[in-house]
């Protein structure tokens, strides 16, 4: 039998320490569509289903409690979330804007393409990697 293959990535989930901060942060800064959102009783907790242009997902989840998890130094698990853009000085710019720290522009020393990172409200590392 063939090996199978991934088509893509379908979602990434992501557990929130404040929910209403988090859904602002990734609807309203980053413009991500929200497909669905939807409040789980049982579990006490959000669930926010978003898209990104290619049709990919982030899902925002809030849980009561949740612990604490370490990006730095480099923890295992995780170390970050990468959206392509095309304009990264455009993105830079609009973040700076809505008071959003970014780091100096990178160059991948691989493919010479330009990337900066930032941090969710959580402190997640996110990246912005130039097409």
């Amino acid at each position: 039998m063939p090996r199978p293959y991934f088509q893509g990535i379908h979602h990434v989930a992501l557990i929130v320490s404040d929910y209403a901060r988090s859904k602002h942060f990734y609807s309203e800064m980053l413009g991500l569509r929200i497909i669905a959102e939807h409040y789980r009783e049982a579990r006490q907790s959000w669930k926010l289903d978003l898209q990104l242009p290619d049709g990919s997902q982030l899902e925002l989840f809030s849980f009561p409690d949740a612990p604490s998890r370490p990006s730095r130094p480099e923890a295992q698990g995780l170390r970050h979330l990468a959206f392509a853009v095309t304009d990264l000085e455009h993105w830079i710019s609009y973040l700076q804007q809505q008071h959003v720290a970014t780091e100096a522009i990178r160059v991948d020393e691989y493919t010479g393409k330009r990337f900066t990172f930032f941090q969710d409200p959580d402190g997640l590392p996110l990246e912005l990697y130039q097409r």
